[in-house]
């Protein structure tokens, strides 16, 4: 793939991240309308998400098979017309049925994005840590637009025009990029990148096979339900008595991710100039303890440290991904992410339930942060077991040696 084909396919790869948070997070912010207007509890409306949450999941692996066996870029397309699609009929939802199958369709065709898109990224770039960090950026900018995208248009027009607009967007870039592919403007990412790092043995391979699964499945769990949860964490514990309003918290819940996602192309170039495993451990060794006083504080002090709880992932997501590159045979790299993402998505669609029954029977979120303080614990002693990735440095040296 020549260079220009590569970062057309970055540009792409990066804005359809962009798309793809952005779109499901909606309706995080558009559920604190609907609760007034539809007279319904929050933890009934939220419980809408699940079945849009669990095909996000479950639909990954499949989607990554296919993106190896058919085309990076037709699956590409399909995911942005369909999640395109899928938003703007979520906007006609007249049900809550409706709603939830629109939700559903968002999940299904957002599913499409992560073992295909970035694996485009992998196959196509040789600075692989950087390259996923500005990937990151681009995911932190929808996280961002997500919820202050909502507010905006449930203030000024109506929560229906919140999913009428982006998925109009996400319309308008799958029809570029099906021209650019037809005209053979944007390469497949056939060619894998080369890296100067020795093969994991397959002794590795196993081992952080195993010990990835435990602590991508945390910190799935994790962030999805902190996502989730931060409108409303922000409403009750910072808006008093509505003060805030749709569009005040979606600024706010927008000002924490995009402060952090212009610093995370240099979050991962980190992953590229210091031991991987290394900075993956370090983000958990952040992370426990802060969701532990997330669990505490009621005060605007909370705004400053869910700014540090989102670095920490932004911190942790490169690294994780370059980690999983490293230990997965490279033409398999989309069934890979697949796989990841079916089981970080698939556990992490726990959240939504999680969070509605915790807030139905304590009217807060204490023992939310606690459970999510305790899984960041595991995954910290997960990501300790990792390869130190000298394993298979050493085996070939010591065949060097013996010829």
């Amino acid at each position: 793939m020549d260079s220009r084909a590569a970062r057309r396919a970055q540009a792409f790869s990066n804005v359809g991240h962009s798309l793809n948070l952005l779109l499901l997070l909606l309706y995080p912010t558009v559920v604190l309308v609907l609760e007034r207007e539809r007279g319904r509890s929050y933890g009934e409306l939220i419980a809408l998400m699940l079945a849009g949450q669990i095909l996000y999941g479950l639909a990954a692996l499949p989607a990554g098979w296919l993106g190896d066996r058919w085309a990076t870029r037709g699956m590409m397309v399909v995911y942005l017309l369909g999640a395109g699609a899928a938003s703007i009929a979520t906007g006609f939802a007249q049900t809550p049925f409706q709603l939830a199958a629109g939700l559903a369709a968002i999940g299904f065709f957002g599913a499409i994005y992560h073992p295909v898109g970035m694996a485009w990224i992998v196959r196509s770039m040789q600075d692989r840590g950087r390259a996923l960090g500005w990937n990151g950026m681009f995911g932190s900018i929808g996280v961002a637009l997500g919820p202050l995208i909502a507010g905006a248009f449930c203030h000024w027009w109506s929560w229906r025009a919140a999913f009428f607009a982006p998925g109009l967007m996400s319309l308008a870039v799958g029809l570029l990029l099906l021209v650019a592919w037809r005209r053979g403007e944007v390469g497949e990412g056939d060619n894998l990148a080369p890296v100067a790092v020795q093969p994991p043995s397959r002794r590795e391979m196993l081992r952080a096979f195993f010990i990835l699964s435990l602590t991508m499945s945390c910190g799935g769990l994790i962030f999805q339900a902190f996502t989730v949860v931060l409108p409303k964490l922000f409403e009750q514990r910072l808006g008093a008595d509505g003060a805030l309003g749709p569009l005040g918290i979606g600024g706010l819940v927008g000002l924490v991710y995009l402060c952090v996602g212009l610093a995370t192309p240099y979050l991962g170039g980190i992953a590229d100039r210091f031991p991987t495993q290394r900075v993956y451990r370090f983000a958990y060794v952040l992370l426990a303890p802060g969701l532990f006083l997330a669990a505490l504080l009621e005060s605007w002090l909370l705004l400053l440290l869910a700014v540090a709880l989102v670095f920490t992932g932004s911190l942790s997501g490169p690294a994780e991904n370059k980690l999983l590159a490293h230990y997965t045979p490279g033409r398999w790299q989309g069934t890979g992410f697949g796989a990841k993402f079916i089981l970080t998505l698939g556990v992490s669609a726990t959240a939504v339930p999680l969070i509605a029954w915790i807030y139905a029977a304590t009217g807060g979120f204490y023992w939310l942060f606690v459970t999510m303080a305790v899984l960041a614990t595991l995954a910290l002693a997960g990501a300790w077991m990792l390869p130190d990735g000298n394993e298979a440095a050493a085996t070939n040296r010591r065949a060097a040696a013996a010829e």
